[in-house]
């Protein structure tokens, strides 16, 4: 018998062993009739059931309870699936407090209950799970007639004192008739549209939008092109054809295809804006090709195919637009790429079943879309499927984002604004997306120069809330982390926080992170990726260590730093702390504390003597809830001082002299902490037990080939990341990140350099053009370059 298959895993076997085959998450169903779905902390799922069908309700990563609520036609039906009701839904009651049923997942329950004279408030449900249910606790039960299923995940505020935060739940479903072909259900309207059409496969339409309204393009299926076109309705009018224009586009926005946020629009010939990018759940699309046109399938062989160009031209003759051989357009979806050698190559999108572009139009338009017929290559996939349009008005509104998934099987998760951003949005418009999150850039009236020496000379408070957090509770919690961190964990005391590099089995670095102990069995984790906490519960799983529990607060905790010479002064009679906390004062480097805003009574927060700008600086966390009331009262309390805002921009610079690292540019899972510069995270001599990448960095050290350096530029020319380091003709090095730097007056640079050309003194040059036309003469030097001792942040 085969172990189930881990999605979470890309190495997994598929179930099929007979012959070998590819494995893509979040496409194609492992099993036939197997289907999954979410329940998100707080919300509802509601799933048709017919008679046989089996539904599985998950507890993904434990502690968190679950309420069924089984429906027939003629009311509550739980005998059903077996069961009795033995408590009231608390979900469900909670609807009635809904101001209004936007949402259509909660409106399909909210209807399902009225059709059997329920009231969401009047509903039971059989209460699973909670308590200390271990991650992955599965209950699973059959449906002996048709049946509706409603799954709520009941949410709280997570309190400093039970550090447990409410977390997803899965469900799954497994039909029993997986041979009846189900159509794929799209996600529910996000709002009432006013269009709501199909575009089947291989078609085109055309169609009207007003200024305002929002235009949402759909891939029904996954890995589907559909090319978009937009014209200035008002110019059609006067004759004249002012479309959508992707050279203009590009060179406004300064990149391949707009996104959402401050670079979001596509233009037409006259640099006026037609749409707005809203939500972008793929992140691919293509402004480079034209849509598919006769002669491209011709020059195939493959004469007579249906084709886009055709299809728009036949579309668009109403509105007295003249047909093209080739027309060129924003083609969703489509993934193309410029490879080594500049060639434009393409793949298979990055699409799945529902996900989707929304653009807000910017004047009355008249658009149209393909679903492409592109079967001969992979542009679709091989397999041309159907589109969906949805457009709705200009009355509501949405929020813009971007969707990441944690995994290629997970749900995607939209950007969104910390519990900071009432207040930072008030003091500037320069926001940009990070790590799933909206951020300053830089502040209106302030600007990269002066946040930074405000950083340097006063003090500065930034919004760091995008740093995951982990909660790693249970017995088996120490064992864990000493385990997953290089860091002894066993000799962190309560109170205490420590930088760790956290390895995989070749030492490669995947992530960093701090590790705040609160007590024996509890512990925090901030780490900057989502992926870092499936991985922990992954090698909980792989030691045999089951008494322990890796809950995600992100959502729970958001964080401001407080930075700068003065943030002492700052805080001290702003944070009061209880009788068995540490008081401010106690707070040393690398040292956290419990306490409240003002008094007793105060908003609750946790200190850390903590930050990444290599100033005396401090950490705050709160509850979303919590962090306009935090802001306003650092804020009042930074006036005497000078305290400035600080966005990402002047962070890069104060946390690159500083010699911070960063994942991404400086580290990545082929980069070891030693090549990293943070080589100190390892205690190989000290720290007896085992750790993941423990055997490969004993190596690795034996053995350096790369060094993180500093390097001083000459003249006022800055390197860039990925700038190529040489010496004579040949490449030794690569830069990491770099800046200039106000206090210096120079240009610096983190390098990662061969061993060979790292030492104090060395004389090299950086690559500019393609790396041998321009060359800047440099010197390694120590880092950090400023504050070498750290004795800043140590006073």
């Amino acid at each position: 018998m085969t172990a189930p298959l881990d999605l979470s895993d890309l190495t997994s076997l598929p179930l099929d062993l007979a012959r070998p085959r590819l494995v893509q998450p979040g496409l194609l169903p492992v099993v036939p009739g197997h289907e999954r779905y979410w329940v998100r902390p707080g919300g509802v799922t509601a799933l048709e059931l017919e008679g046989g069908d089996e539904i599985t309700i998950v507890d993904r990563f434990g502690a968190q309870a679950a309420e069924f609520t089984v429906l027939g036609n003629g009311g509550e039906d739980f005998a059903a699936v077996g069961l009795r009701a033995d408590a009231p839904a608390t979900v469900l009651g909670a609807l009635t407090e809904a101001s209004s049923f936007d949402n259509e997942q909660v409106a399909r329950v909210v209807t399902a209950l009225a059709l059997r004279g329920l009231r969401p408030d009047a509903a039971r449900a059989v209460r699973l799970f909670g308590g200390w249910s271990p991650a992955g606790s599965r209950e699973t039960f059959t449906a002996q007639r048709p049946v509706t299923a409603v799954v709520g995940n009941p949410t709280w505020q997570m309190t400093f004192e039970e550090l447990n935060p409410p977390s997803e739940l899965m469900i799954e479903v497994q039909r029993a008739n997986p041979h009846t072909r189900r159509e794929i259900e799209l996600p529910p309207p996000l709002a009432d549209p006013i269009l709501d059409v199909r575009i089947d496969n291989s078609t085109a339409i055309a169609y009207e939008v007003k200024k305002g309204d929002y235009i949402q393009i759909l891939d029904v299926a996954g890995r589907q092109c559909s090319d978009f076109l937009a014209f200035d309705a008002r110019a059609l009018q006067e004759g004249r054809e002012l479309g959508l224009d992707a050279s203009t586009t590009r060179h406004i926005v300064g990149q391949a295809f707009s996104q959402p946020g401050l670079y979001g629009k596509f233009y037409n010939q006259d640099m006026d804006p037609l749409v707005e990018v809203v939500r972008d759940t793929v992140g691919r699309h293509d402004t480079f090709t034209p849509a598919c046109n006769a002669k491209y399938y011709e020059d195939f062989g493959y004469p007579g195919h249906v084709n886009c160009t055709d299809n728009f031209n036949g579309q668009l003759d109403s509105y007295e637009v003249a047909s093209r051989r080739s027309w060129p357009a924003l083609n969703l979806f489509y993934n193309t790429m410029f490879d080594e050698h500049n060639m434009l190559v393409f793949d298979e999108p990055w699409s799945r079943p529902g996900d989707y572009v929304m653009m807000q139009a910017q004047r009355d338009l008249v658009c149209a879309s393909s679903a492409c017929p592109d079967d001969i290559d992979p542009s679709n996939g091989w397999v041309p499927t159907d589109i969906h349009l949805r457009v709705y008005s200009s009355e509501r509104k949405f929020s813009m984002a971007i969707s990441h998934r944690t995994t290629p099987d997970a749900a995607p998760k939209l950007t969104r604004e910390t519990g900071f951003h009432e207040r930072t949005s008030a003091l500037t418009k320069q926001f940009t997306e990070y790590r799933n999150f909206w951020l300053p850039t830089h502040y209106d009236g302030y600007g990269p120069k002066a946040e930074y020496w405000a950083c340097r000379e006063k003090a500065v408070v930034m919004d760091l809330s995008p740093l995951r957090k982990f909660e790693v509770l249970g017995p088996d919690a120490e064992a864990l982390l000493q385990y997953c961190m290089t860091r002894n964990i066993r000799k962190l005391s309560e109170g205490q926080v420590v930088y760790t590099a956290i390895c995989n089995d070749t030492g490669g670095m995947i992530d960093d992170a701090t590790v705040f102990r609160l007590s024996d069995t509890n512990f925090r984790v901030i780490p900057g990726d989502d992926y870092t906490g499936q991985w922990m519960r992954q090698m909980a799983t792989e030691q045999g260590l089951d008494r322990v529990w890796v809950k995600d607060s992100t959502d729970q905790l958001h964080n401001i730093a407080v930075q700068g010479p003065a943030s002492r002064d700052i805080l001290r009679d702003l944070i009061w702390t209880p009788p068995q906390q540490a008081d401010f004062d106690s707070v040393t480097w690398f040292r956290f504390t419990i306490g409240r805003i003002g008094d007793h009574q105060g908003t609750p927060v946790i200190l850390s003597r903590t930050g990444y700008s290599g100033e005396l600086g401090y950490e705050l966390f709160c509850h979303p809830s919590h962090a306009p009331a935090v802001w306003d009262a650092v804020w009042e309390a930074g006036k005497p001082y000078g305290l400035a805002p600080l966005g990402l921009d002047a962070l890069d610079m104060v946390r690159i002299e500083s010699g911070l690292v960063f994942a991404g540019y400086d580290f990545d899972d082929q980069i070891d902490p030693f090549e990293a510069g943070i080589g100190f995270t390892v205690p190989l001599k000290t720290k007896e037990d085992d750790f993941s990448g423990r055997e490969a960095l004993l190596k690795r050290k034996e053995n350096p080939q790369r060094r993180m350096v500093g390097l001083e530029l000459q003249g006022n020319e800055t390197a860039g990341h990925g700038d190529p380091v040489h010496v004579g003709r040949f490449q030794v090095g690569v830069v990491t990140s770099a800046t200039r730097s106000p206090v210096l007056r120079k240009n610096i640079a983190l390098c990662r350099m061969m061993v060979e050309h790292a030492e104090i003194g060395a004389e090299v040059q950086v690559g500019k053009l393609d790396g041998q036309q321009k060359r800047i003469p440099a010197t390694v030097v120590k880092t950090p370059f400023y504050d070498p001792e750290k004795l800043k942040p140590r006073s």
